[in-house]
């Protein structure tokens, strides 16, 4: 791209050539947004000017200081200060070289939403094609890679890119990121068609996981949430039943529609620590338990429903590997109430807005975006 498309592009944003506004994390609740240089990508690298950015649980609780990404005397700190947050994004690319076309099959002008992870290719996962888990566990937004909360961003050499329509609106093409995680936590599920599927939870995550559950086919879907809300929206999403835990026993109706047994599968997707017990005690024995939350704090549990009263399969899942193909198409397709699932847009200068939006989940809203420019 030439220097003065570049310079036009900025001009648009409202930034200066050389300048662009972008979300700095100096530590846990202190994030500053600040004028930055607009990088300049290296060989093999793009530049992207960022249209969305999704605001995720684990942007939160990164920013609250959960152990789980600033340490504490059983772990080391795994986030870094210094690094613009930010994964589930979108943006065009505006500057590129064919180096960086050969590897990303995606050149200046294209629309693209990128991998949270940005895998070294060389560890023992990465060699085995389980990139996903990447020992070194690069990630946009947390560490070595600055993320999307500023108008312009590096798109490196390694990052895993994907195309998507022109057509979608910034905040629905961005949540291909959560959509792809929810549909790998389903895919870990292996559901078969005779199966109950309990989904706790009805934020981004969960929904998405409803919807792509739907899509196997099971003998029914029911949905967990505290939110009449988000449990309506559920359904539009695929649920076949909702229970309102704080209104109902989720267990004793579980078992009510399942002739006493219990649920066949469920996926926790709310991050609190009570509903990891609530699905260990819905499920039938023989079960299968998929655990996909970030959790702020360390959760305690019966280890002995697991083993010697019910012989459960519990599965872990983290990011979205071999989904997003899919999530694009299940967003592209118009099939999920995106206007509905997408709630609220904040510029990025209201970055603190967004955040304690997401903070509150008494509130209506599902998924809190961020547009850049």
């Amino acid at each position: 791209m030439s220097t003065t498309s570049l310079e036009h592009s900025n001009a648009t944003a409202g930034a200066s050539p050389r300048t662009m506004a972008a979300v700095v994390c100096h530590g846990p609740e202190d994030y500053r947004l600040e004028q930055l240089a607009v990088p300049e990508p290296g060989p093999g690298e793009m530049l992207m000017k960022v249209e969305a950015v999704g605001v995720c649980a684990s942007d939160l609780k990164c920013y609250h200081g959960a152990a789980k990404f600033w340490g504490d005397a059983n772990r080391p700190a795994w986030a870094q200060k210094g690094v613009t947050p930010g994964h589930e994004l979108v943006g065009t690319i505006v500057q590129s070289d064919q180096a960086a076309e050969d590897i990303h099959g995606a050149g200046i002008g294209d629309r693209v939403v990128c991998e949270q992870i940005v895998p070294c290719g060389e560890c023992r996962y990465c060699q085995r094609g389980e990139y996903w888990m990447c020992g070194p566990h690069d990630m946009f937004g947390f560490r070595n890679y600055n993320g999307a909360m500023a108008q312009y961003m590096i798109v490196p050499s390694k990052a895993r890119v994907h195309k998507v329509s022109q057509e979608l609106p910034p905040a629905h093409a961005a949540y291909a990121e959560p959509l792809s995680c929810s549909l790998h936590g389903v895919e870990r599920a292996n559901i078969k068609f005779d199966d109950v599927v309990v989904v706790a939870g009805c934020g981004p995550i969960g929904l998405g996981m409803i919807a792509g559950a739907k899509a196997k086919g099971p003998l029914k879907v029911v949905a967990l949430d505290m939110v009449e809300d988000k449990l309506e929206l559920a359904k539009k999403c695929g649920a076949d039943e909702v229970i309102n835990i704080g209104k109902e026993d989720a267990v004793q109706r579980i078992k009510d529609m399942t002739e006493g047994y219990g649920a066949d599968v469920y996926i926790e997707s709310t991050g609190h620590p009570s509903a990891v017990g609530q699905g260990l005690n819905l499920l039938r024995k023989l079960g299968t338990y998929v655990e996909y939350s970030v959790f702020g704090s360390d959760v305690s549990v019966d280890w002995s429903i697991i083993s010697d009263d019910k012989e459960l399969d519990v599965l872990g899942a983290h990011l979205g590997p071999h989904c997003w193909p899919a999530a694009i198409k299940m967003i592209e397709s118009g099939i999920l109430p995106m206007d509905e699932i997408c709630t609220d847009q904040f510029g990025l200068e209201q970055f603190q807005e967004a955040l304690d939006m997401v903070s509150d989940t008494s509130g209506a809203s599902i998924k809190v975006s961020i547009l850049p420019n």
